[in-house]
């Protein structure tokens, strides 16, 4: 009974460590998600599938407050760094491709909050 009683006790610890102990959100992800927008977001026309692919990939990564920041963080980055993006496509990019995200995209938006 008592050696039950521990193996229950080490699963349920490990339950409630695992979530923390997942592998952060990572400019490289961030990157790789997005790579396939970068044309589109530089010159519009046909929305690329593979791009609303790697929107909604990203969204269901960045599931937590810090991962979300770092998301932002990387994609004004990358926005300051990739010539010729326009920000009115950058805007409205979650919502063409079916993501709902409670915050403007822009290079203006304060990633901190």
């Amino acid at each position: 009974m008592a050696g039950l009683k521990l193996v229950c006790a080490l699963l349920l610890c490990l339950l409630v460590v695992s979530p923390i102990a997942t592998t952060s959100l990572t400019c490289g992800d961030v990157s790789t998600k997005m790579a396939a927008c970068v044309r589109y977001l530089q010159n519009g026309g046909a929305l690329p599938a593979p791009c609303c692919n790697g929107v909604r990939a990203l969204n269901n990564m960045a599931r937590t407050t810090p991962d979300r920041q770092t998301a932002c963080r990387c994609l004004q980055n990358s926005a300051k760094s990739i010539p010729n993006i326009k920000p009115n496509l950058a805007e409205t990019l979650p919502g063409k491709c079916g993501v709902n995200i409670p915050y403007k995209i822009s290079t203006s938006t304060n990633c901190n909050r």
